[in-house]
């Protein structure tokens, strides 16, 4: 008798994958950072990409390139842009080095770069394994800020022309990528091209587009609405920097929840309360520190737990005592009356910023602390910071989610709350990850999660990340130290220069 074991096409089993956000909590921030600071990105670090990529765009059109010309012209120009900044940047300094200097140093000796053999995708060391290097990261940026925009994995030109300074700047650096090879002398001469250089002619072009200014003026006419966020939000944050410079020692989000998230300053403040989607930042701000604390939550939850083949794996009691066990003895009623105050008359009061000064980031008690701050503020905020703070509402772990729990469980033990939440934490990344579930092209299935279940035993086979998600106000930040309109001191603390306050009208 012959037995079947399964279609010919299918591959027995399934393959495990690492999955990425893992509850999903993430949306609601992503979504309104990308609304606020269109043309910036979390993976864009410098000005002067942009402005090669216009420049190569235009060197495209210029010499009709086809695409493999285009794209080994591009490749070969992010190789000798990072050899130079290895060469005449400092580590230390500030902008930092240029992209793939690490990746560089295997192609370039004493005595030369060999620009061929890093370029290359087929190498033994590529800079990028991406086809496009780094344009990939630019893409979407470039096209929001019509300075580029893709042809065929390549920049093409834009809608905004590039100028005859930046063309300038970077015609021998396009000169010097058709040479397999480069010389020392030959790197010495691109001196003017390394990223710490106090001159940098393109700063002007992209400062005026950043900034949605012409002749150093704005005319909200000639703008498109991403245009208008953009600026809206280096105003915020060159406003926050002129009220809060000090805090931009601990970051450029820190600054910003100074001026916008707590207290009163959105309205009785001259400038803020005249820039539009102020009050969008606010909801972003608090929204983050709920997500923060979920992601913090589950990623000491699955620390605790041990991998398949060893005997640390966990048993779903295990679990919730892992949450329940550091509870205070005491009702969740009790526990909200012994939290900061969330409101300071109409505003939020620092109720998150108290909470994080006095304990371990990582302290499961906190971030349930935070969870409930924020359940507190879905019935609390309105208008326009409201509706950032909440996002869809459909979204599993949401704040208002978070304050019908506080309602049931008001007078029940902390330790009951613990035990949902981690019921809820479960059950969620379960859901995430059969939404994820995918066949591969043999026909085996992928599931793209860490933690599993099997026998009422949960295991893993990695540890999730609990970093905070990003704002791209600390993108913008460094975008604004860039372009030239605010100035960090050696010890963190930020001022607003005479040129950021004109151009975004946020002086006195």
């Amino acid at each position: 008798m012959t037995s079947v074991e399964g279609p010919d096409w299918s591959r027995r089993g399934i393959e495990q994958r690492s999955g990425r956000y893992p509850l999903r909590v993430e949306a609601p921030v992503l979504r309104a950072a990308e609304l606020l600071v269109p043309g910036i990105s979390s993976v864009t670090r410098y000005v002067r990409y942009y402005a090669l990529y216009a420049a190569l765009g235009a060197y495209r059109a210029e010499h009709d390139l086809d695409e493999a010309a285009s794209l080994r012209l591009l490749r070969r120009c992010e190789v000798v842009l990072a050899g130079v900044s290895r060469v005449h940047d400092d580590p230390d300094g500030w902008p930092s080095m240029a992209h793939a200097v690490d990746e560089v140093r295997h192609s370039l000796d004493a005595d030369a770069l060999h620009t061929e053999v890093a370029a290359r995708m087929d190498g033994d060391h590529p800079y990028s394994p991406r086809r496009s290097g780094f344009w990939s990261q630019y893409l979407g940026p470039s096209t929001v800020l019509s300075t580029a925009v893709n042809g065929g994995d390549v920049p093409q030109p834009g809608r905004h022309a590039c100028p005859a300074e930046v063309t300038a700047l970077f015609a021998p650096l396009l000169r010097a990528a058709e040479a397999d090879v480069l010389d020392v002398e030959r790197l010495r001469v691109l001196a003017p091209l390394a990223m710490q250089v106090p001159e940098r002619p393109e700063v002007s072009w992209m400062r005026g587009l950043f900034t949605a200014t012409r002749h150093g003026r704005h005319d909200p006419e000639e703008w498109g609405p991403d245009d208008r966020r953009r600026r809206a939000t280096f105003r915020m944050l060159g406003r926050a920097v002129e009220l809060h410079g000090g805090d931009a020692a601990l970051g450029w989000e820190v600054c910003a929840r100074s001026a916008v998230a707590f207290g009163p300053e959105t309205e009785t403040d001259p400038v803020l309360r005249g820039i539009d989607n102020v009050l969008g930042w606010r909801g972003l701000l608090l929204r983050n520190y709920s997500v923060g604390a979920w992601r913090r939550l589950w990623a000491a939850l699955v620390r605790s737990i041990g991998p398949q083949d060893g005997e640390a794996d966990r048993s779903l009691a295990e679990l919730r005592a892992w949450l329940a066990d550091p509870m205070p003895a005491t009702s969740l009623r009790a526990c909200l009356d012994e939290l900061p105050d969330t409101m300071a008359g109409e505003h939020p009061a620092p109720a998150e910023r108290r909470l994080i000064q006095e304990a371990d980031r990582r302290d499961p008690l906190l971030n349930v602390k935070l969870l409930l701050v924020g359940g507190r503020r879905a019935g609390e905020l309105s208008g326009e910071a409201r509706t950032t703070f909440l996002g869809t509402q459909h979204d599993i772990l949401n704040p208002l989610w978070m304050g019908r729990l506080i309602k049931e469980f008001a007078d029940r033990p902390m330790r009951d709350l613990a035990v949902r939440l981690v019921d809820d934490m479960l059950a969620q990344a379960r859901r995430v990850a059969l939404a994820k579930t995918r066949p591969d092209a043999n026909g085996r299935m992928k599931v793209f999660s860490r933690v599993h279940e099997r026998g009422g035993r949960y295991y893993k086979t990695g540890d999730e990340g609990d970093g905070d998600i990003g704002t791209r106000l600390h993108q913008a930040g460094e975008f604004a130290q860039q372009l030239g309109l605010v100035a960090r001191a050696d010890d963190g603390t930020a001022s607003l220069t005479p040129l950021g306050s004109e151009l975004l009208e946020v002086g006195e």
